[in-house]
């Protein structure tokens, strides 16, 4: 049986499967990238609820995964060489993941970094300035990825969140951006996604 020890978060999240990828996260637009990346590479992993409605990530075990106190973050019990490894910041799990698996990124070396820049671009404009509202008025409409990758996963639950959890459908003319629209739809179309936006459950 694989040993967590090592992961004082484990002693506050507990495995019940200790050989699968073990997630903590929540179900926020940060939060959905990792379980909806999980779900579709059908990677085997364990859900754990840190509610962060109740400070959870602030607390000592979290911390000691990632001091910086934000969800999500996962334990890999399978790591490189075989050897566990803990990670934090989505878009840095969601590139490992790609390279685990060799799924969900392009091989061609082009395309592999145009997918990476668009998911640095989520990280670093569209999660934390999506009020100014740049991405539509700049970028709206035009293709982000031929195929479908890592970075329309880190840009869904974003989207999907400024139409309906922040309500602001009408004030970033988005049904203006009717590419924008379609695309949302067929990426939360995926069974994939729809199962990733709802773990781990709130409670």
């Amino acid at each position: 049986m694989t040993d967590l020890s090592a992961f004082p978060i484990a002693t506050r999240w507990p495995a019940s499967h200790p050989d699968r990828i073990q997630l903590y996260s929540f179900p926020t637009p940060n939060g959905v990238k990792v379980s909806i990346a999980l779900e579709e590479l059908g990677l085997p992993y364990e859900a754990h609820a840190v509610n962060i409605g109740k400070n959870e990530s602030w607390t000592p075990e979290f911390l000691s995964l990632n001091p910086n106190g934000k969800i999500p973050a996962i334990i890999d019990p399978n790591g490189p060489g075989g050897k566990p490894i803990g990670l934090f910041e989505s878009g840095a799990i969601l590139l490992y993941l790609t390279d685990k698996t060799g799924k969900l990124i392009p091989a061609d070396p082009t395309r592999r970094y145009e997918t990476i820049q668009w998911v640095f671009f989520q990280m670093a404009s569209v999660g934390p300035m999506f009020g100014q509202v740049g991405f539509f008025h700049k970028f709206a409409g035009r293709e982000i990825a031929d195929d479908y990758t890592i970075a329309d996963i880190s840009l869904l639950g974003w989207v999907r969140n400024l139409i309906g959890f922040y309500e602001a459908r009408e004030l970033v003319g988005f049904d203006d951006f009717p590419n924008v629209a379609k695309w949302l739809e067929r990426g939360l179309a995926r069974p994939a996604v729809q199962s990733g936006l709802n773990i781990p459950a709130r409670g």
